[in-house]
């Protein structure tokens, strides 16, 4: 029933009753009744009006008047409009609240500008960056904010450069990149990328072209000169040209295990080959490796093994040898002659297997630890070249043990010694088991 047929219908029904009362009581009583009536209908249509402004004022959509007839049909279409309109303003706020969610998730940072390039709104990622804090900052130029050379140009889109670097003066080692993207009436957003990661490894890159270029080079200009010589002057006595070979092979083994410690090393970071998961002979293990550090020492330490008879865990026997042959190596090194090493496997309550290594040597400082699984890291270069270390074994150790979900413990006091543990898992730890074949990727 619309809104006109009732109201047509309330007239109606007026006209048909003053009609009556004329034609019973004469002209004047008709009109009289017509006047009442239509009068009366005005008042309520005054009183509905009333009652409609009062709550468009405050609309409480579980509190509507409910009045008849033709007011009740506009009063439920208002209130159906309200609640249409509530729901979509509340569907909005949910959409923003959204978006305003996914904005904070953003690893990068995000502080959204005007055309006067005054502070919207930000992240807290754009916050911790640049050091703004939303609420306090906003409506501030962003360049009165963030003192950054160049900032203003840049947002201005007058230099050259599509992104700026800079340092914030908050966390002097972290290193930014921003980048400006504008979008609808001159707004603007202003993107941070936080690029201290990439830095580093930049760093780490021309670090390691650098030292591997000096390691290359210091046995490379040994033979070279002795190659020199020996065509200078072809004839040399027998002895000084037998040890001028003996250099040469020395120094061509030392290039040859830099080699084949950098190949090693580019094999376990790629992890493109898979690991060969068998079962490995602990105790066999750890007496082949005392062997070779009695060979390495030529007598001059005492080495001691502790482990059981039937140690065993699952792994690749090859990386974790040539793991074990690091540390081992390193402790005969490192520790002075007449020193004592000893290594050792055993269980600890969880059921982890530890293997260990434990020195009388020089020992490391406490600053230097932290460092010391880095390709290349030396805490005395010179000792390093004397004993003829490449600075990739612990590089190596480390990676090894990243896929073998093991960990490294490192204790040390300078002069005297140091002890390297690795923890397996529990589940790597057995004591009887058929050998496996699987290969692991």
């Amino acid at each position: 029933m619309t809104v006109w047929f009732t109201l047509a219908f309330k007239y109606a029904v007026i006209a048909i009753v003053a009609l009556s009362f004329g034609m019973w009581l004469g002209p004047v009583a008709g009109w009289a009744v017509l006047c009442a009536g239509l009068a009366l209908l005005h008042v309520v249509h005054i009183g509905h009006l009333a009652r409609l402004e009062r709550w468009l004022r405050a609309p409480d959509p579980d509190r509507m008047p409910d009045p008849w007839g033709a007011w009740g049909i506009v009063f439920t279409a208002v209130y159906r409009a309200l609640r249409r309109a509530a729901q979509e303003r509340e569907s909005v706020v949910k959409e923003l609240e959204l978006f305003t969610r996914a904005a904070q998730a953003l690893p990068d940072g995000i502080a959204m500008l005007d055309s006067g390039d005054q502070l919207l709104w930000c992240n807290d990622t754009a916050a911790g960056h640049l050091g703004l804090q939303s609420a306090r900052d906003a409506g501030l130029r962003i360049t009165n904010i963030v003192r950054v050379p160049r900032l203003a140009a840049f947002l201005q889109g007058r230099q050259p450069e599509d992104t700026l670097e800079y340092r914030p003066a908050h966390h002097p080692g972290q290193l930014l990149s921003l980048k400006v993207i504008p979008f609808s009436d001159g707004r603007k957003l202003l993107v941070s990328f936080d690029i201290t990661q990439i830095e580093r490894a930049d760093t780490t890159r021309r670090d390691f072209i650098a030292n591997v270029s000096h390691e290359l080079r210091t046995p490379l200009t040994v033979i070279h000169g002795f190659l020199e010589h020996m065509v200078a002057a072809p004839v040399l006595p027998a002895e000084q040209a037998r040890r001028h070979l003996d250099l040469m092979v020395q120094q061509s083994d030392r290039m040859l295990k830099l080699v084949d410690d950098l190949l090693m090393l580019s094999r376990l970071e790629g992890g493109d080959s898979p690991r060969r998961e068998e079962r490995v002979d602990i105790s066999a293990m750890l007496h082949a490796l005392a062997q070779d550090a009695q060979a390495l020492s030529q007598g001059k330490h005492q080495i001691d093994v502790i482990v059981d008879e039937d140690a065993a865990i699952t792994g690749g026997n090859d990386e974790l040898r040539s793991a074990f042959g690091n540390l081992v190596s390193n402790a005969v090194r490192y520790t002075p002659p007449g020193g004592r090493i000893t290594l050792g496997w055993r269980k600890d309550a969880a059921g982890r297997g530890i293997f260990s290594v434990r020195d009388t040597g020089i020992g490391i400082a406490a600053e230097h630890i932290p460092r010391l699984t880095e390709r290349f890291y030396r805490v005395d270069r010179g000792r390093s070249r004397e004993t003829g270390g490449t600075g990739l074994g612990l590089a190596i150790v480390k990676h090894v043990l990243l896929r073998h979900q093991a960990t490294l413990d490192i204790h040390s006091t300078p002069g005297a010694g140091s002890e390297f543990s690795i923890h397996f898992p529990p589940w790597r730890s057995i004591v009887d088991m058929p050998h496996l074949e699987a290969d692991v990727a």
